[in-house]
């Protein structure tokens, strides 16, 4: 079973003419978890309270739910409910977003696409994982409706972006939060668990916007997440890609922290590319050390998202600009459609396995 008691992802859910509350995926069920563990802090309509807790608590509730759903799984059927008949909501309140860039292939790309014949990365990149402010009041849960952004397009050109894109990424929820001043300390004592992320992308936008500071109103309008969090304790782990030169300091990985994460991404129900974590060059203990280590605090709600995810092959990218080269490659869809950039009534999904487990997707329809 994708969903068994090795997985558990947790989810804010309602039925009708019930108040949102938190539970945990098992089969094609949700284990409503206030009742079930008799515990208030799930009544809330967000993990917030719950991730607060800590990593002790995230431990302890994770093996009482397992023990609830083998040992004592009569007592517990009562609380669980069949997914067809509740809602899902955003899971958490998003504190702040951060995006990085943290993909060899992926920066190696546009780099290419966007400065043919200068070296495809810049300087500091294999230095720090690069990465930007994003915004968390347009982070939305999976199913919202994404409406084709208007901005600038050039010198005098304003209209709705031709080029509307997606990037396939991983995100990462902190539960344990820092004080201004003081560095994060283990990734996992405050990280809580991760889920899929597609950072919507106006490529016309951000080509006018990006000099000389970086992302902006090509990036803000959306951004998806899965209304499914997996606790980072089900995930399997991998050592990190090899790095050169060597990070120095802060950056220096303690521990394996390189995710066995294969996602695949689908356009209208169809797979356009399969982008493996795996292959990422930074990993995710190296952005939160790089994201805290001016002193930057952590709050509970904080998102921050790998950037996309694209390995070394042609079907392996992660975003349309990537996949059909900046338009240039249309890519083929059966019935003869063909797409360089996503068109108005497009939807994009986004799935993942992690091993034996399945990841809760993201999906989202151009309106």
């Amino acid at each position: 079973m994708s969903f068994g008691v090795d997985n558990l992802p947790y989810a804010v859910f309602s039925c009708p003419g019930q108040q949102p509350r938190v539970g945990v995926r098992y089969g094609d069920r949700i284990l409503d978890l206030a009742p079930a563990l008799h515990d208030e802090v799930f009544a809330a309509p967000s993990l917030n309270p719950f991730m607060a807790r800590g990593r002790t608590a995230w431990q302890s509730t994770r093996r009482l739910i397992q023990v609830k759903l083998t040992d004592d799984l009569a007592v517990t059927e009562p609380h669980l409910v069949p997914l067809e008949r509740v809602r899902l909501h955003m899971p958490f309140e998003v504190a702040d977003y951060v995006d990085f860039y943290c993909s060899l292939e992926h920066a190696s790309n546009i780099g290419k696409i966007f400065r043919p014949g200068s070296e495809p990365l810049q300087p500091n990149w294999r230095h720090l994982p690069v990465g930007y402010h994003g915004r968390a009041g347009t982070v939305v849960v999976s199913g919202t409706p994404v409406r084709r952004p208007h901005g600038q397009l050039g010198p005098g050109r304003f209209g709705p972006s031709e080029k509307l894109d997606i990037e396939a990424e991983l995100g990462f929820v902190i539960g344990v939060p820092t004080e201004m001043g003081s560095p994060a300390g283990a990734f996992e004592d405050h990280v809580f668990g991760v889920t899929l992320v597609n950072d919507w992308s106006a490529r016309d936008i951000q080509a006018w916007e990006y000099v000389p500071l970086g992302p902006f109103l090509g990036k803000s309008f959306a951004t998806s997440v899965s209304p499914w969090v997996t606790p980072l304790e089900a995930l399997p782990r991998v050592p990190g890609r090899p790095q050169d030169p060597k990070p120095g300091g802060y950056l220096r990985r303690q521990g394996d922290w390189g995710l066995d994460v294969s996602l695949e991404v689908l356009l209208n129900g169809e797979v356009v590319a399969r982008p493996p974590y795996s292959a990422m060059y930074w990993t995710p203990d190296q952005m939160l050390a790089h994201m805290t280590v001016n002193g930057a605090s952590l709050r509970t709600g904080d998102l921050f998202a790998s950037g996309t995810i694209s390995g070394p092959e042609p079907e392996q990218r992660g975003s349309l600009i990537e996949l059909t080269w900046n338009g240039t490659e249309p890519i083929k869809l059966p019935g003869g459609e063909t797409r360089t950039f996503l068109q108005d009534g497009d939807t994009v999904t986004i799935r993942a396995t992690a091993g034996n487990l399945t990841l809760g997707e993201v999906s989202g329809t151009v309106g």
